[in-house]
């Protein structure tokens, strides 16, 4: 007989017999269904709740929220970056998926635009809580909100070349009060012989701001004299770089015998030595410590979906994804923590550099205004007497008063950069008939050409070969009163407007007559405008100086000037300086 189907056996049955019994809970096969029955539900549980999950963060279903973010161009790149990587994720807000679009623009632009309602943006992520703090301390900019946090950090340091680092050994100490003393030009045996500092300008970079104020706090921690960081306050005002690429870049460029030194962020010398390794810059970080910028997020939206989209990509930006983007592009993270990319062999400190304090806003204003007077042209006249006493020996020299003061004015020229418009006068009596003056060379740029030469080499020419009028009284009263009247119609109101007197001190001395002390006072006192504002600066060198010296201080208070007696001829510096210094308090200097 044939064999029967073997579903007849062993738990096999056959449709027509009856199914058998359940087996009881300790049978083999049930112990495996059961579980795996509770696996699969358990399973498919997890994939419909990652489901609802995913879904209810990636729910574009209600249309898209747009997030406008500007961002300061230093950061823009990384910003941009992440901002990328964060819309393809499909964050979505109340069933809104967010797309953040990211624009660059420099801050102090953005502040104004903020203020003036000119620029909208729905975040702004700017590079400096100090350039924030002082906005929001005025009236225009009360309304802007606080900043929510900060997205990373790069420290202010002062940078060189690589190739000419070597060569500031001895010359420049790696500090806020080195530079100040390299840039102090009043100081003609100081480190400005070996070094030129180049500086951003505070009113356009928010690193030269922070220099400005590391560089101030430092000297007035080291007691530094005003009047040195005034001199060399103006001298870096002369030394302006537009932008932090333009001074990395130049600072390859040697100045003569003088090795350029200028400030930037590390993360900017981070991009510019990957960018340009046939050129690289090294760091040198002050030992004061520094401030850093810090590149604030401030959420300025008014629509309350799209301030939770702020909320959401804040968050985002301080997640360990964002952090890892931004310290590969050479910033630190908000602690000061370096990334892998900031090492001692590529010539960076990766550790944290001491913080500085960070200054008010009201004393952030004060130092901004400062750097703005300080950083006004000149437009001067010097008038140069050439009276008989000028021809007068200066005893213990081999040199006359005229000698000596021409020199005085020649001191005084180098301090000027090639826009100050500079003229000069000379006086005594009887020069143009009876007028007791005459213009030697006209009011105008140091750099405009006069006479088929540069003004300022025709200046040097007419002081190196003016010779005293033997004869000659000094006739000072009538010669400034036209000199003054011709300054004040001539007024520049971008610029510093200045009568400079070199004389050997002795005052008026007109035996025909012209106007006296007193009415020249009166004039002085009558025409002087404090708003368009004509300071007299007087410098007297020789013997005879002291007994002018009641006149001299009398002419120079009527317009807010000054007067001085030169003991030797680089003394004149100093003066010069002092001028510039009273341009921060101009035109209440006396109270």
């Amino acid at each position: 007989m044939g064999r029967h189907r073997t579903d007849e056996l062993d738990d096999g049955y056959r449709a027509i017999d009856p199914p058998p019994r359940r087996r009881s809970r300790g049978s083999g096969r049930g112990k495996v269904l059961v579980p795996l029955a509770g696996a699969v539900a358990l399973a498919v549980l997890l994939g419909v709740a990652a489901f609802v999950i995913f879904n209810r963060d990636h729910d574009c279903s209600g249309g898209k929220i747009a997030l406008n973010v500007v961002a300061a161009p230093d950061i823009q790149p990384a910003i941009s970056k992440i901002a990328t990587n964060y819309t393809k994720a499909l964050h979505s807000i109340d069933s809104r998926c967010v797309e953040v679009k990211v624009t660059k623009d420099n801050p102090f632009k953005v502040a104004n635009g903020l203020v003036s309602g000119k620029m909208t943006p729905d975040v702004w992520i700017a590079d400096s809580t100090l350039m924030i703090a002082e906005l929001r301390a005025t009236q225009a900019g009360s309304a802007l909100p606080a900043p929510a946090g900060s997205v990373a950090r790069s420290p202010i340091v002062l940078a060189a070349a690589k190739s000419m680092a070597a060569k500031l050994s001895g010359s420049l100490t790696p500090s806020w009060a080195g530079m100040i003393s390299a840039a102090n030009r009043a100081n003609p045996d100081g480190p400005g012989r070996k070094v030129r500092v180049l500086a951003l300008d505070p009113k356009r970079n928010s690193a030269g701001l922070g220099a400005l104020l590391a560089a101030a706090g430092a000297a007035k921690d080291a007691d530094l004299d005003d009047t040195a960081m005034v001199a060399a306050l103006k001298e870096l005002s002369d030394q302006v770089v537009t932008n932090q690429d333009a001074l990395l870049a130049s600072l390859g460029v040697k100045s003569g015998s003088r090795v350029p030194v200028g400030v930037a962020t590390e993360q900017g010398i981070f991009v510019h030595n990957t960018s340009k390794p046939d050129s690289q810059i090294v760091p040198l970080y002050p030992e004061e410590g520094t401030l850093s910028l810090d590149y604030p997020l401030v959420i300025t939206a008014k629509d309350p979906a799209v301030q939770k989209a702020a909320a959401a990509f804040k968050t985002e930006l301080a997640g360990d994804g964002a952090k890892k983007v931004l310290k590969q592009q050479g910033f630190r993270g908000p602690d000061g923590k370096a990334g892998e990319v900031l090492t001692k062999d590529k010539g960076f400190n990766p550790a944290t550099p001491n913080a500085l304090k960070a200054p008010d806003p009201k004393t952030v204003a004060s130092m901004a205004q400062s750097w703005s007077r300080l950083s006004l042209g000149t437009r001067m006249l010097a008038l140069l007497d050439i009276s008989g006493t000028m021809a007068y020996p200066v005893p213990g020299t081999q040199m006359t008063r005229m000698q000596a003061i021409s020199k005085i004015a020649g001191e005084g020229l180098s301090l000027f950069e090639a826009d100050s418009e500079i003229g000069v006068w000379a006086f005594s009596t009887h020069l143009q008939g009876t007028q007791d003056w005459k213009e030697l060379v006209s009011v105008g740029p140091l750099s405009e050409m006069t006479n088929g030469v540069p003004r300022k080499q025709s200046l040097v020419q007419q002081l190196t070969t003016t010779v005293a009028k033997a004869t000659g009284n000094t006739g000072l009263n009538d010669t400034l009163k036209a000199a003054y009247t011709q300054m004040t119609e001539d007024y520049a109101d971008d610029k510093i407007n200045t009568i400079v007197v070199l004389t050997d001190g002795a005052g008026n001395d007109d035996p025909e007559g012209g106007i006296s002390n007193a009415e020249t006072l009166q004039f002085l006192k009558k025409t002087y405008d404090p708003k368009r504002p004509v300071n007299i600066l007087l410098i007297a060198f020789g013997p005879d100086a002291p007994k002018g010296k009641t006149q001299m201080d009398a002419l120079a208070k009527a317009t807010g000037g000054e007067a001085y007696i030169a003991k030797n001829i680089l003394q004149v510096r100093e003066f010069f300086a002092e001028g510039m210094k009273r341009r921060l308090c101009a035109p209440r200097c006396d109270g």
